[in-house]
């Protein structure tokens, strides 16, 4: 089977020094990692900015407003949703938010501002680890 390919912003999302991460609910319909932490964002829609994306993911998933930096990473995860095989390319950008009052979407039942240097600890997804590593590069 053909893998569907998708492309997805995720924001690494400062706040005095914390990052926010997300831990995906049982009711997410195109979950594929219920319990795990991830970092806010999702896949672009047809014709839409990558930049308009991130921010509308971000306003959907934590309701927070950010600004957008540079890249950071990009990586590639193969998941199995809805018993379909999926490709998605992702690019990590590094986000700031004025704000942390985060009010999560029904995606999510849990979120934490956790220092970037402790990331192993918070269980998140693995594919996440490179990212947080080339954070801690720069």
């Amino acid at each position: 089977m053909e893998p569907k390919l998708f492309i997805a912003t995720k924001a690494f999302i400062l706040h005095k020094g914390k990052v926010l991460i997300l831990r995906e609910a049982g009711s997410y319909q195109d979950g594929s990692n219920v319990g795990r932490f991830d970092l806010p964002g999702g896949r672009l829609k047809p014709g839409e900015r990558f930049d308009e994306a991130l921010r509308r993911e971000v306003g959907e998933e934590t309701g927070l407003s950010v600004q957008i930096g540079g890249p950071i990473a990009v990586n590639e995860w193969r998941p199995i949703v809805r018993e379909e095989q999926w490709q998605i390319v992702g690019i990590f950008f590094a986000c700031t938010s004025e704000d942390d009052g985060v009010r999560l979407s029904e995606d999510h039942d849990a979120f934490k501002w956790i220092d970037p240097v402790t990331f192993r600890e918070h269980g998140l997804i693995e594919n996440l680890y490179p990212v947080f590593e080339a954070y801690l590069k720069k």
